[in-house]
């Protein structure tokens, strides 16, 4: 069943018996918190785009979408239209294997840099195409009044709010109890669906697999 903000307000200020002014002022935190850690556990393959951009000649750098979450694959466009996919690495590796600024190339290795940037290696020799497919943080649920988790996974919207509800209201252990274990079956349901994906470049490391 689609869930809307309104009705998961509700639900959790009837489900935790709640109504005092700080803690419904508190909710939206609590949304928010659910929202992000079930993005940062299963990255689900609804809630990706790809974006074209460039790298510049000479510098190393790519500044990520600010939706970003996870790479799924990058590519460096050839002229043609071939697609040259690069290689995961850590910064430390490029920082060794491409130590020598003054060797330019075509991208081969990239690496997140830090909150806003990839750095790539070799640096680009030229102005090259780059087309990034990557996992992002889709607009909350309390700005948007709906999201695609509370379309197709209310429970694990609710029970991940109400998680942080109830340690707000120090409630009770075996009740908030109930509430993980609801959680976390909803969140095993979510991973059948975005196959456990990890932190990494599935198209060199390919997808993880979950037991059936």
């Amino acid at each position: 069943m689609a869930l809307t903000y309104t009705q998961l307000v509700d639900a959790v200020q009837s489900t935790a018996e709640n109504y005092e002014s700080t803690f419904v002022a508190s909710i939206p935190l609590f949304v928010r918190q659910a929202e992000k850690h079930v993005y940062n556990t299963v990255y689900i393959p609804s809630l990706r785009r790809n974006q074209v951009g460039f790298f510049s000649q000479d510098n190393a750098y790519l500044t990520m979408p600010e939706d970003f979450l996870a790479v799924y694959s990058m590519a460096v466009v050839q002229p043609g239209g071939t697609f040259s996919y690069l290689f995961n690495k850590d910064v430390s590796y490029i920082r060794e294997a491409y130590s020598n600024d003054a060797v330019t190339g075509v991208p081969k290795h990239y690496a997140i840099f830090d909150d806003v940037s990839f750095i790539v290696g070799p640096t680009p020799n030229d102005d090259y195409q780059v087309e990034l497919h990557y996992y992002y943080y889709p607009p909350s649920i309390v700005d948007a009044g709906t999201s695609w988790l509370g379309d197709n996974f209310d429970h694990v919207l609710l029970y991940g709010t109400l998680i942080n509800a109830y340690i707000f209201m120090k409630g009770e252990e075996d009740v908030l109890k109930m509430y993980q274990e609801r959680y976390g079956e909803g969140i095993k349901q979510l991973e059948r669906l975005g196959s456990g994906m990890n932190r990494r470049d599935e198209y060199r490391s390919g997808a993880k697999r979950l037991s059936v």
